[in-house]
């Protein structure tokens, strides 16, 4: 009998209604703590039932050969089942923190603390009842890889972390980049097989997730890829782990940490480095670890010591050292980076000459969940194209968008419109300048997009000669305008 799959709008109308159960007792921008870590219990507990299932018929019924660890991805002890746990009447919170930290011993290696730290046994804001109903509405569906795609599910838990962005605009920012802009950094980057990918400040993981679906697109191999993520906020560090493997990814490593202060990729001869490097870190980070970066172990002071109370040129500077020989990356910063003076300005400089830098492209406004200024795309290359060497693109996009009401959109064919600029590396009137070095030098290494993209204002005054002309024929009729009031008037006096 065939197993009809669950939909994707299935899944997210599942997911959505999780949260719905949660609202109340739960802050919004709580929600993403206990309804992740739910979603992946369930999953994993329906995958090692199914895995187990087939070892079953695999070994003509034998129960110790379909428990063997070596049957399933991953272990789940006794009593931390997803079973056990819907059993339990009272208590039902512990019984979910115990189950949880029992799979994370069991498989050590790939879960350690990926459930992140929720109190799921304050009954204060969880009660029993609460986690009944919650854990009955999730029961429902059947998540195993027999009824539900990795992919699929992948995209409906991208659906809840935009869901969770909608609900807590003012943090969303944090660890949700949309969408659309991502797919415009993957398209830029353009990834290929079995090349290795780095976010130093992830989140949730998007935007290697990207990374991997621009090669689905094109019908290739994601899985050759090697994945890398560090991530400061353990909740987002936990949810982008879980993203990965709900995405069917297996190589990929996610770090928890502070990546300006303790960077957690290593090799022999100091910071690993990847073909390609890609982030949207947090905005003019303040206090950040400026006191260490003069002489910083890890050779990232390529220029200056950015202010300690922006740290936007210090994510530039490490994403830099991050890169291999033939490495490329794209990182989202506010306009700011682009024209601040100061140990900003030395650092710009310092990149430019080396030839570094490929592209600036100056995004819309208002289309950032929780911030409505417009931000930048800083585009870095190794080794640039012999066309491409001692120049630099810029792109101003800012017309490139949809007014919402509330924010603003990319559009596919906003994306589509910047990248066919990017590609073609040539002028357009009001959109796209190539800059030479000597330009660059005249203007202080200042990257300000109207620096060098200037618009042509259609203003559709006449010229000197037609203006007079204009004047004396105005003058003219109000000349005779005048004499015809005269006679009139004269009439009435008659």
């Amino acid at each position: 009998m065939e197993i009809k799959k669950i939909t994707l709008t299935q899944l997210e109308q599942y997911l959505s209604k999780a949260a719905w159960i949660l609202k109340g007792p739960v802050d919004a921008s709580d929600f993403k703590v206990y309804i992740f870590p739910l979603l992946f219990f369930k999953r994993i507990s329906d995958v090692y039932d199914e895995e187990y299932r087939i070892a079953l018929e695999e070994s003509d019924g034998d129960k110790d050969y379909a428990s063997l660890p070596e049957m399933h991805r991953f272990e789940i002890p006794e009593n931390c089942h997803w079973k056990d746990v819907r059993q339990k009447t009272t208590n039902v919170g512990v019984a979910i923190e115990t189950a949880l930290r029992g799979i994370e011993q069991a498989n050590q290696e790939f879960l350690y603390g990926i459930f992140g730290d929720a109190q799921w046994s304050n009954k204060n804001k969880l009660s029993d009842r609460l986690l009944i109903d919650l854990i009955e509405h999730y029961s429902q569906y059947n998540l195993g890889n027999e009824n539900v795609n990795p992919d699929i599910l992948g995209q409906a838990y991208e659906y809840l972390i935009k869901h969770f962005a909608d609900l807590t605009n003012k943090k969303a920012g944090e660890f949700y980049t949309p969408r659309s802009v991502v797919h415009l950094l993957g398209l830029i980057l353009d990834p290929k097989e079995g090349e290795s990918i780095y976010d130093p400040a992830c989140g949730t993981g998007g935007m290697l997730l990207e990374c991997a679906e621009h090669l689905r697109e094109t019908s290739k191999d994601y899985r050759t890829l090697k994945l890398y993520g560090q991530e400061k906020n353990l909740t987002s560090s936990s949810i982008a782990r879980m993203n990965m493997f709900l995405h069917g990814i297996e190589d990929f490593e996610i770090a928890r940490g502070d990546t300006l202060r303790s960077p957690a990729f290593f090799e022999a001869d100091g910071l690993k480095t990847f073909d390609c490097v890609i982030a949207n870190p947090p905005f003019s980070l303040k206090e950040w670890g400026a006191d260490n970066w003069a002489n910083d172990p890890y050779g990232r002071n390529i220029a200056a010591v950015p202010p300690q109370s922006n740290g936007d040129m210090a994510w530039v500077q490490h994403m830099v050292k991050s890169m291999n020989s033939t490495g490329r990356m794209a990182v989202v910063l506010p306009h700011g980076a682009l024209f601040r003076k100061g140990a900003e300005a030395t650092i710009r400089e310092a990149l430019i000459r080396q030839d570094l830098l490929e592209a600036v492209i100056g995004l819309g406004p208002n289309i950032f969940y929780g911030a409505s200024i417009a931000a930048c795309v800083m585009v870095f290359r190794q080794n640039k194209d012999a066309a491409k060497k001692g120049k630099v693109l810029f792109i101003d996009a800012a017309d490139q968008i949809r007014v919402g009401r509330a924010q603003n959109y990319l559009e596919p064919e906003h994306i589509n419109q910047i990248y066919q600029w990017y590609l073609a590396f040539a002028d357009v009137q009001d959109h796209v300048k190539v800059v030479n070095l000597d330009m660059l030098q005249e203007n202080d290494f200042n990257l300000n997009i109207p620096l060098y993209v200037e618009k042509v204002i259609e203003d559709n005054l006449p010229t000197v000669e037609e203006a007079l002309a204009d004047l004396k024929q105005a003058w003219q009729a109000s000349l005779e305008a005048e004499e015809k009031f005269k006679a009139i008037l004269q009439k009435f006096i008659a």
